[in-house]
Formats: structure tokens, sequence, C-alpha cells
């Protein structure tokens, strides 16, 4: 067995995944996808991770799908690798801790798709974004789906219809990525990004990401139903309670956990 393409490792309460096969421009294969898949878990799982920090090695970010594995594949198989790459967005959008993509070089296709997916992304002044499957005759439809909800139907069309890559710069006022950092501050930066976010209450974390995304994509009134009812319940929570308190005596708060 091949080792695995991806490292994972825990840097005072902030799990560390880095797609490790640049020989392959960490392209999204099945091998790749099902480490990200179980490293994920793993952060899941362990009670010390807070946030999540999802890097690369090598002279690509990723370059998405392996199109060694879909060239002659079989309608069942290429069922299969889009699932699993689905599967594996998906884990990063319900795992109750922050992702945030480190995205020091070009991020193409499903690349491109697992950054958009991730809560945040600080980028290097070097780093590029593309949707390039319609120059293959391969539209970047699954991809399409976290963008648009990134940059918006306008700008996610543009990326796709044309498969032209985009600057960092771009990609930071597009709403791709949050921040753009001179390439050798990159780790530092988005390190000390996760830093600010993991000084709040894992607990609270947790019920604001699930609640943004329960709601992000709702009608205005619904939006605020479901908002309002996730609001009630961490109001009486004991971390709310306590950070309440915390703030009234003039005291940093004492968190759970």
């Amino acid at each position: 067995m091949d080792p695995l393409p991806a490292r994972y490792e825990v840097d005072g309460g902030v799990a560390l995944i880095t797609l490790d096969r640049p020989e392959r421009r960490n392209a999204l294969s099945r091998h790749m996808l099902l480490a990200l898949r179980g490293h994920l878990a793993e952060a899941e799982r362990d009670e010390t991770v807070r946030a999540v920090i999802i890097r690369a090695r090598g002279p690509a970010f990723s370059a998405g799908h392996d199109l060694r594995e879909l060239v002659g594949t079989t309608e069942e198989d290429a069922r299969a690798l889009f699932t699993l790459c689905t599967d594996v967005m998906e884990a990063i959008r319900r795992l109750p801790k922050p992702v945030i993509a480190e995205v020091h070089a070009i991020a193409t296709a499903a690349g491109c798709q697992l950054v958009a997916t991730c809560d945040l992304a600080v980028a290097s002044e070097d780093a590029t974004f593309a949707t390039p499957g319609v120059k293959i005759g391969l539209f970047c439809t699954t991809p399409g789906v976290a963008v648009a909800r990134a940059v918006g139907p306008k700008k996610a069309m543009e990326m796709l219809l044309t498969g032209a890559p985009i600057t960092a710069a771009e990609a930071e006022r597009a709403g791709l990525v949050n921040m753009v950092v001179p390439a050798e501050r990159l780790a530092e930066e988005t390190m000390a990004l996760a830093r600010r976010i993991i000084a709040a209450s894992p607990y609270t974390l947790g019920v604001g990401k699930r609640g943004f995304y329960a709601q992000v994509g709702l009608d205005r009134p619904k939006a605020y139903e479901v908002a309002q009812a996730i609001m009630v319940d961490n109001a009486v929570a004991p971390d709310a309670q306590e950070g309440m308190r915390a703030f009234l005596e003039k005291r940093p708060p004492r968190w759970e956990r």
C-alpha cells in the first residue's frame, strides 16, 4: 500500500492536513480523497483540535481530479469517485470546527472546489485559481457548486465557461479567499488567523458554523426562523452564560473545554 498522500499533525489545538503528493500536483485522486476524509474524521474526534488548516506541498495546491482515474472509466466508477469527492467537501462543511485553506500555488478544478468549500482561505500572492474543465470537455459542474456559493453566479460562470485562471488578488475581490499575503508569510498568517479564531469557545464555534450554513441558502424569513432557534439554544448553553458573565464582570471567560 502506498503511503498516505496527505499528512496530519496537531500544533497547539490546530490540526494541519498537508496534501503531500507533489509529483502528482496533489491531485484529488481516490487515495487522496480517502486520506482527506480520514484526517477530517480524526480532527473531529480529537477534542484538543479546535480548528483545521488544509495546506499542500509542491508546485500546486491541488490540480483537481486525477485524470488518469477518469480516462476509460465506467459510469459506475465515475459515480463512485464524484460521490467520494462530494462526501469530503460535505465533511468539511459539517465539521463543527473552522477549516482554513492555506493556498500557496495554483488550485484548479476540484482543487479550487476544495478552497471554496473551506470556511476561510488565505492565499499567497503567487496563488492562482481556475475551473478549466471546459477546455478538456469535462465541465467543472461539481466544483461550480462550491465556487458559485463563494464568488456568486456571474463570476463563477465566467470562471467555468472560460476556464481562465484568476490571480490571488482577483480571488480576494471576488470572495473566494479572505486575504492575500506575501508567500514568505503565508504559513505564519494562516496560523495567526487560526489562533485568533480558537480563542473563542469550541462549543460556540461549532454552533456558529452549523447555524451559518443552515440559514445562508434560505430566504430571509426562513433564515431568521432557523437562526433564532439556534441562537436560543446557544444563549442558554453553559459557555454563552459564562461568556456573558465574564464580559459583565470584566474578566477572561473560562470555557468548558
